[in-house]
Protein backbone atom coordinates (compact mmCIF):
# COMPACT_ATOMS: atom_id res chain seq x y z
CA UNK A 1 0.00 0.00 0.00
CA UNK A 2 1.44 3.46 -0.82
CA UNK A 3 0.64 4.90 2.76
CA UNK A 4 2.34 2.27 4.09
CA UNK A 5 5.74 3.31 2.21
CA UNK A 6 5.02 7.08 3.09
CA UNK A 7 4.25 6.23 6.57
CA UNK A 8 7.58 4.28 6.59
CA UNK A 9 9.85 7.19 4.91
CA UNK A 10 8.01 9.82 7.23
CA UNK A 11 8.81 7.70 10.74
CA UNK A 12 12.63 7.91 9.49
CA UNK A 13 12.63 11.21 8.72
CA UNK A 14 10.79 12.53 12.21
CA UNK A 15 8.16 14.31 10.45
CA UNK A 16 4.75 13.41 12.83
CA UNK A 17 2.20 12.25 10.93
CA UNK A 18 -1.43 12.04 11.54
CA UNK A 19 -3.63 8.89 9.48
CA UNK A 20 -6.91 9.80 9.30
CA UNK A 21 -9.62 7.10 8.22
CA UNK A 22 -12.81 5.34 9.47
CA UNK A 23 -13.10 3.01 12.20
CA UNK A 24 -11.79 -0.99 11.82
CA UNK A 25 -9.25 0.16 8.52
CA UNK A 26 -6.18 -1.48 9.99
CA UNK A 27 -4.76 2.09 11.11
CA UNK A 28 -3.38 0.82 14.91
CA UNK A 29 -2.33 -2.42 13.74
CA UNK A 30 0.02 -1.04 10.82
CA UNK A 31 1.28 1.09 12.88
CA UNK A 32 2.35 -1.63 15.13
CA UNK A 33 3.55 -3.49 12.55
CA UNK A 34 5.66 -0.55 11.10
CA UNK A 35 7.24 -0.09 14.66
CA UNK A 36 8.26 -3.51 15.13
CA UNK A 37 9.72 -3.81 11.22
CA UNK A 38 11.70 -0.71 11.98
CA UNK A 39 12.97 -1.91 14.91
CA UNK A 40 11.62 0.77 17.03
CA UNK A 41 9.77 0.99 20.55
CA UNK A 42 6.66 1.84 20.46
CA UNK A 43 4.43 3.71 23.17
CA UNK A 44 0.88 4.28 22.64
CA UNK A 45 -1.56 6.44 24.34
CA UNK A 46 -4.79 7.25 24.06
CA UNK A 47 -5.84 10.98 23.91
CA UNK A 48 -9.28 10.45 24.50
CA UNK A 49 -9.09 9.03 28.03
CA UNK A 50 -5.61 11.85 29.03
CA UNK A 51 -5.41 14.99 30.59
CA UNK A 52 -3.31 17.85 29.62
CA UNK A 53 -1.11 17.24 32.18
CA UNK A 54 -0.38 13.99 30.58
CA UNK A 55 1.36 15.89 28.38
CA UNK A 56 2.34 19.14 29.48
CA UNK A 57 3.94 17.57 32.71
CA UNK A 58 2.34 16.89 36.45
CA UNK A 59 3.80 19.70 39.03
CA UNK A 60 6.29 17.88 41.51
CA UNK A 61 7.31 20.30 44.25
CA UNK A 62 11.32 20.09 44.12
CA UNK A 63 13.79 21.70 46.89
CA UNK A 64 15.07 24.15 43.62
CA UNK A 65 11.41 24.63 42.78
CA UNK A 66 8.54 23.13 40.58
CA UNK A 67 8.88 20.22 38.13
CA UNK A 68 6.54 19.58 35.67
CA UNK A 69 7.29 15.50 35.29
CA UNK A 70 6.39 13.46 32.38
CA UNK A 71 4.89 10.22 32.62
CA UNK A 72 5.98 6.59 32.40
CA UNK A 73 5.72 6.45 28.59
CA UNK A 74 7.94 9.79 27.98
CA UNK A 75 10.74 8.28 30.45
CA UNK A 76 10.67 4.69 28.55
CA UNK A 77 11.17 6.21 24.91
CA UNK A 78 13.52 8.86 26.11
CA UNK A 79 16.15 5.78 28.02
CA UNK A 80 15.48 3.65 24.75
CA UNK A 81 16.87 7.17 22.25
CA UNK A 82 14.11 6.00 19.55
CA UNK A 83 10.62 4.69 18.72
CA UNK A 84 7.09 5.84 18.08
CA UNK A 85 4.88 8.02 20.23
CA UNK A 86 1.67 6.68 18.46
CA UNK A 87 -1.46 9.13 19.70
CA UNK A 88 -4.50 7.19 19.03
CA UNK A 89 -8.09 8.46 18.53
CA UNK A 90 -6.75 12.24 18.71
CA UNK A 91 -10.06 13.33 17.07
CA UNK A 92 -11.63 12.74 20.30
CA UNK A 93 -8.80 14.66 22.40
CA UNK A 94 -10.84 17.97 23.91
CA UNK A 95 -9.33 21.49 22.75
CA UNK A 96 -7.55 21.57 26.14
CA UNK A 97 -5.62 18.40 25.51
CA UNK A 98 -4.76 19.12 22.11
CA UNK A 99 -3.43 22.31 23.46
CA UNK A 100 -1.06 20.42 25.67
CA UNK A 101 0.09 18.03 22.72
CA UNK A 102 1.38 21.40 20.71
CA UNK A 103 4.74 21.35 21.99
CA UNK A 104 4.55 17.34 22.49
CA UNK A 105 4.35 17.58 18.46
CA UNK A 106 6.29 19.62 17.13
CA UNK A 107 8.99 19.76 19.30
CA UNK A 108 8.87 16.08 20.89
CA UNK A 109 9.09 17.75 24.81
CA UNK A 110 6.66 16.46 27.35
CA UNK A 111 6.41 18.35 30.73
CA UNK A 112 10.19 19.12 31.32
CA UNK A 113 11.45 16.21 29.08
CA UNK A 114 12.80 16.37 26.04
CA UNK A 115 12.49 13.08 23.79
CA UNK A 116 15.59 12.50 21.89
CA UNK A 117 15.68 13.17 18.09
CA UNK A 118 15.45 9.16 17.29
CA UNK A 119 11.41 9.61 18.39
CA UNK A 120 8.65 10.17 15.80
CA UNK A 121 4.97 10.96 16.68
CA UNK A 122 2.23 9.22 14.67
CA UNK A 123 -1.31 9.74 15.40
CA UNK A 124 -4.50 9.00 14.14
CA UNK A 125 -7.95 9.42 13.88
CA UNK A 126 -11.51 9.20 13.04
CA UNK A 127 -13.31 11.69 11.09
CA UNK A 128 -15.27 13.52 14.16
CA UNK A 129 -18.48 12.54 11.94
CA UNK A 130 -17.26 9.14 12.82
CA UNK A 131 -15.94 9.32 16.46
CA UNK A 132 -17.62 8.97 19.41
CA UNK A 133 -17.47 12.65 20.86
CA UNK A 134 -14.93 13.47 17.94
CA UNK A 135 -13.63 17.01 17.96
CA UNK A 136 -12.42 19.11 14.77
CA UNK A 137 -8.67 19.42 15.43
CA UNK A 138 -7.42 22.93 16.18
CA UNK A 139 -5.64 24.64 13.59
CA UNK A 140 -2.39 24.82 15.13
CA UNK A 141 -2.24 21.26 16.30
CA UNK A 142 -3.37 19.93 12.34
CA UNK A 143 -0.08 22.48 10.58
CA UNK A 144 2.33 20.52 12.91
CA UNK A 145 1.02 16.81 10.85
CA UNK A 146 1.48 15.80 7.48
CA UNK A 147 -1.97 13.95 6.74
CA UNK A 148 -2.37 11.18 5.53
CA UNK A 149 -5.74 9.68 4.32
CA UNK A 150 -6.50 5.61 4.38
CA UNK A 151 -8.40 3.85 1.68
CA UNK A 152 -9.17 0.51 1.80
CA UNK A 153 -7.69 -1.66 -0.53
CA UNK A 154 -10.28 -4.69 -0.97
CA UNK A 155 -7.64 -6.76 -3.21
CA UNK A 156 -4.73 -6.25 -0.44
CA UNK A 157 -7.21 -6.96 2.36
CA UNK A 158 -7.92 -10.58 1.32
CA UNK A 159 -4.39 -11.19 0.04
CA UNK A 160 -3.90 -10.72 3.65
CA UNK A 161 -6.40 -12.56 4.89
CA UNK A 162 -4.88 -15.67 2.97
CA UNK A 163 -1.25 -15.52 3.40
CA UNK A 164 -1.07 -13.39 6.08
CA UNK A 165 -0.06 -9.66 6.98
CA UNK A 166 3.58 -8.21 6.64
CA UNK A 167 5.13 -5.40 5.79
CA UNK A 168 7.48 -6.18 2.79
CA UNK A 169 9.86 -3.89 1.20
CA UNK A 170 9.90 -0.90 3.46
CA UNK A 171 11.66 2.15 2.38
CA UNK A 172 14.97 2.47 4.60
CA UNK A 173 16.34 6.07 4.82
CA UNK A 174 20.25 5.99 4.28
CA UNK A 175 22.44 7.78 7.09
CA UNK A 176 23.29 10.49 4.51
CA UNK A 177 19.08 11.05 3.43
CA UNK A 178 19.70 14.57 4.89
CA UNK A 179 22.36 16.14 2.35
CA UNK A 180 19.92 16.15 -0.39
CA UNK A 181 17.26 18.76 2.22
CA UNK A 182 19.17 22.06 1.23
CA UNK A 183 18.32 21.19 -2.78
CA UNK A 184 14.56 20.12 -1.93
CA UNK A 185 14.42 23.66 0.14
CA UNK A 186 15.39 25.21 -2.44
CA UNK A 187 13.08 24.08 -4.58
CA UNK A 188 10.60 25.13 -2.70
CA UNK A 189 11.68 28.55 -2.11
CA UNK A 190 11.92 28.79 -5.79
CA UNK A 191 8.05 27.84 -6.30
CA UNK A 192 6.94 30.37 -3.12
CA UNK A 193 8.78 33.23 -4.85
CA UNK A 194 6.67 32.64 -8.11
CA UNK A 195 3.62 31.43 -5.98
CA UNK A 196 3.63 33.91 -3.38
CA UNK A 197 -0.08 33.62 -1.91
CA UNK A 198 0.58 30.02 -1.47
CA UNK A 199 3.54 30.43 1.48
CA UNK A 200 0.27 31.06 3.69
CA UNK A 201 -3.22 30.12 3.46
CA UNK A 202 -5.53 29.79 6.79
CA UNK A 203 -8.27 28.05 5.99
CA UNK A 204 -11.44 30.00 7.12
CA UNK A 205 -13.52 27.07 8.53
CA UNK A 206 -12.79 24.80 11.29
CA UNK A 207 -13.17 21.34 9.43
CA UNK A 208 -10.78 22.90 6.77
CA UNK A 209 -8.67 23.92 9.32
CA UNK A 210 -8.30 20.83 11.08
CA UNK A 211 -6.61 19.35 8.11
CA UNK A 212 -3.54 19.98 5.54
CA UNK A 213 -2.95 23.49 4.62
CA UNK A 214 0.10 25.95 3.06
CA UNK A 215 2.32 27.80 5.80
CA UNK A 216 5.89 28.22 6.64
CA UNK A 217 5.87 25.31 8.97
CA UNK A 218 4.25 22.76 6.56
CA UNK A 219 6.26 23.92 3.76
CA UNK A 220 9.37 23.05 5.77
CA UNK A 221 7.79 19.83 6.50
CA UNK A 222 7.42 19.01 3.07
CA UNK A 223 10.79 20.15 1.80
CA UNK A 224 12.20 17.55 4.35
CA UNK A 225 9.78 14.53 3.37
CA UNK A 226 10.60 15.09 -0.53
CA UNK A 227 14.18 15.17 0.61
CA UNK A 228 13.67 11.83 2.07
CA UNK A 229 11.47 10.16 -0.43
CA UNK A 230 13.43 11.35 -3.04
CA UNK A 231 16.58 9.50 -1.83
CA UNK A 232 14.79 6.33 -1.45
CA UNK A 233 13.26 6.85 -5.34
CA UNK A 234 9.81 6.70 -3.64
CA UNK A 235 7.11 6.25 -6.33
CA UNK A 236 5.31 9.37 -7.06
CA UNK A 237 2.09 9.19 -6.11
CA UNK A 238 4.20 8.50 -2.62
CA UNK A 239 5.84 11.89 -3.19
CA UNK A 240 2.22 13.62 -4.03
CA UNK A 241 0.67 11.72 -1.01
CA UNK A 242 3.17 13.14 1.83
CA UNK A 243 3.85 16.52 -0.14
CA UNK A 244 -0.33 16.84 -0.54
CA UNK A 245 -0.50 16.05 3.51
CA UNK A 246 1.71 19.03 4.66
CA UNK A 247 0.19 21.72 2.38
CA UNK A 248 -3.21 20.67 0.93
CA UNK A 249 -4.33 18.97 -2.49
CA UNK A 250 -4.39 22.21 -4.43
CA UNK A 251 -0.70 24.04 -3.35
CA UNK A 252 0.91 19.96 -3.68
CA UNK A 253 -0.79 20.18 -7.13
CA UNK A 254 0.63 23.49 -8.13
CA UNK A 255 3.74 22.68 -6.97
CA UNK A 256 4.23 19.36 -8.59
CA UNK A 257 3.06 20.72 -11.83
CA UNK A 258 5.72 23.76 -11.43
CA UNK A 259 8.38 21.44 -10.42
CA UNK A 260 7.81 18.93 -13.27
CA UNK A 261 8.05 22.02 -15.82
CA UNK A 262 11.34 23.34 -14.84
CA UNK A 263 13.32 20.79 -16.85
CA UNK A 264 16.66 21.83 -14.64
CA UNK A 265 19.96 20.80 -15.53
CA UNK A 266 22.35 19.22 -13.65
CA UNK A 267 24.45 22.05 -11.11
CA UNK A 268 27.34 19.77 -11.66
CA UNK A 269 27.40 20.16 -15.58
CA UNK A 270 27.36 24.13 -14.76
CA UNK A 271 29.62 24.32 -12.45
CA UNK A 272 32.17 22.33 -14.52
CA UNK A 273 31.62 24.63 -17.20
CA UNK A 274 30.29 28.15 -16.15
CA UNK A 275 31.10 29.60 -19.52
CA UNK A 276 28.76 27.88 -21.53
CA UNK A 277 25.58 29.30 -19.35
CA UNK A 278 22.74 30.46 -20.71
CA UNK A 279 19.77 31.10 -18.23
CA UNK A 280 16.08 30.75 -19.73
CA UNK A 281 14.09 33.70 -19.96
CA UNK A 282 11.29 32.36 -17.43
CA UNK A 283 12.31 34.08 -13.86
CA UNK A 284 11.16 31.08 -11.80
CA UNK A 285 13.59 28.87 -14.17
CA UNK A 286 16.78 31.09 -13.92
CA UNK A 287 16.23 31.65 -10.07
CA UNK A 288 15.84 27.75 -9.11
CA UNK A 289 19.17 26.47 -11.86
CA UNK A 290 20.77 29.19 -9.70
CA UNK A 291 20.21 28.20 -6.24
CA UNK A 292 20.88 24.31 -7.41
CA UNK A 293 24.09 25.11 -8.66
CA UNK A 294 25.09 27.36 -5.36
CA UNK A 295 23.49 25.08 -3.06
CA UNK A 296 25.71 21.93 -4.62
CA UNK A 297 29.03 24.58 -4.42
CA UNK A 298 28.17 25.41 -0.87
CA UNK A 299 28.00 21.40 -0.20
CA UNK A 300 31.18 21.00 -1.81
CA UNK A 301 33.23 24.04 -1.36
CA UNK A 302 36.80 24.33 -3.33
CA UNK A 303 38.81 27.29 -4.34
CA UNK A 304 38.09 25.72 -7.86
CA UNK A 305 34.11 25.61 -6.97
CA UNK A 306 34.02 28.77 -5.14
CA UNK A 307 35.87 30.45 -8.32
CA UNK A 308 33.34 28.36 -10.94
CA UNK A 309 30.25 29.84 -8.67
CA UNK A 310 30.80 33.01 -8.84
CA UNK A 311 31.66 33.31 -12.51
CA UNK A 312 27.74 31.91 -12.82
CA UNK A 313 26.89 34.73 -10.96
CA UNK A 314 28.55 37.25 -12.91
CA UNK A 315 27.27 35.27 -16.33
CA UNK A 316 23.95 35.66 -15.03
CA UNK A 317 23.99 39.34 -14.32
CA UNK A 318 25.49 39.98 -17.96
CA UNK A 319 22.42 38.25 -18.94
CA UNK A 320 19.83 40.13 -17.38
CA UNK A 321 19.24 38.21 -13.93
CA UNK A 322 21.10 40.68 -11.77
CA UNK A 323 18.30 40.61 -8.88
CA UNK A 324 17.65 36.58 -9.07
CA UNK A 325 21.49 36.40 -9.29
CA UNK A 326 21.86 38.40 -5.88
CA UNK A 327 19.90 36.27 -3.65
CA UNK A 328 22.16 33.29 -4.75
CA UNK A 329 25.44 35.62 -4.36
CA UNK A 330 24.01 36.19 -0.60
CA UNK A 331 24.01 32.26 0.51
CA UNK A 332 27.08 31.96 -1.74
CA UNK A 333 29.22 34.63 0.19
CA UNK A 334 28.01 33.30 3.81
CA UNK A 335 29.72 30.33 2.64
CA UNK A 336 32.91 31.54 2.45
CA UNK A 337 36.04 29.87 3.88
CA UNK A 338 38.36 32.09 5.34
CA UNK A 339 41.21 30.58 3.07
CA UNK A 340 38.91 31.06 0.05
CA UNK A 341 40.02 34.70 -1.89
CA UNK A 342 37.74 37.42 -2.75
CA UNK A 343 37.06 37.29 -6.90
CA UNK A 344 37.20 41.12 -7.50
CA UNK A 345 35.74 41.08 -10.93
CA UNK A 346 33.27 38.87 -10.65
CA UNK A 347 32.04 40.66 -7.29
CA UNK A 348 32.06 43.95 -8.46
CA UNK A 349 27.91 43.89 -9.84
CA UNK A 350 27.08 42.36 -5.98
CA UNK A 351 29.43 44.61 -3.77
CA UNK A 352 26.71 47.12 -2.53
CA UNK A 353 24.09 44.21 -1.82
CA UNK A 354 27.32 42.36 0.64
CA UNK A 355 28.21 45.38 2.49
CA UNK A 356 24.43 46.46 3.08
CA UNK A 357 24.01 42.81 4.63
CA UNK A 358 27.49 42.65 6.44
CA UNK A 359 28.84 39.40 4.48
CA UNK A 360 32.20 41.69 3.35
Amino acid sequence: MLIVSALAIAIQAGVPILTWGPPGVGKTATINMLAAKLNLPLEVVLASIREPADFSGLPVIREHGVNMEPPAWAWRLAQAEKGVLFLDEISTAPPAVQAALLRVVLERVVGDLSLPPGVSVVASANPPEQAVGGWDLTAPLANRFCHLYWSLDVMNWVDGMIRGWDLLDLPKLPADWEDLIPAKQNLIASFIRHRPHLLLQVPQSEEQAGKAWPSPRSWSMASRLLAAASRVQADEDVIAMLIAGCVGEGACLEFLAWSNDLDLPDPEEILANPEQLNLPERGDQAFAILLAVITAATARLTAERWTAAWSILARAAEQGKKDIAAVAAKKLAAARKPELPLPTKELREFVPLLQKGGLM
